[in-house]
């Protein structure tokens, strides 16, 4: 797992041993990327179920103004810390240690507006559904925000069709990638 471009383009991430935490494939993370093409720089940029930070340091290497890190599992947090310090990010960064429903409330009781919410909750747990009720429930974002998901090809997308639009979508092995826009806000400005 390394850095594709940017900054800190080849820097190689602290990995973790074994099954517990599935970091996105550098495939996958490409994909993605190329798919945002130069709309990183200067954002502020959300990285929910964080894992071991992969997106959120591409992002940042990538030019992203700030990133915010939501992770709840321990050994996953200190992944994110040291692949901050590797590349040398953590003062553009933020690591939350919180479930991603509570951090979601959190920023939303804050006013938070984040420009690009990467999304990579644990396949097949039902944590995409959930997430995007909550995601529905305290807009944490704006109307020129993107929401990236990475899902298993299993579980596919609720019903978006009142919150958001689906911009593209792309397969990859099991894994699907969806980009996602909000849809107009139906209350006057």
């Amino acid at each position: 797992m390394r850095i594709i471009s940017g900054t800190s383009k080849g820097r190689r991430l602290a990995t973790p041993p074994g099954r517990a935490i599935r970091p996105t494939s550098d495939r996958v993370k490409g994909s993605i990327f190329n798919s945002l093409g130069n709309d990183i720089a200067g954002k502020l940029v959300l990285d929910l179920f964080a894992g071991t930070g992969n997106l959120g340091c591409e992002a940042l290497s990538r030019g992203a103004n700030r990133v915010v890190f939501v992770e709840r599992g321990e050994h996953a947090l200190s992944l994110i810390r040291k692949n901050l310090l590797l590349c040398g990010m953590h003062s553009s960064a933020e690591v939350l240690s919180s479930d991603v429903d509570r951090a979601i409330r959190i920023f939303h009781e804050q006013g938070a507006a984040f420009d690009l919410i990467l999304m990579d909750p644990p396949y097949c747990k039902g944590f995409l559904q959930s997430t995007l009720a909550e995601l529905e429930n305290r807009r944490i974002y704006h109307q020129e925000s993107i929401l990236v998901i990475q899902h298993d090809r299993r579980e596919p997308l609720p019903d978006i069709s009142g919150s958001w639009t689906l911009l593209r979508q792309r397969r990859m092995g099991d894994t699907l990638i969806s980009f996602l826009k909000p849809k107009p806000s139906r209350v006057a400005p």
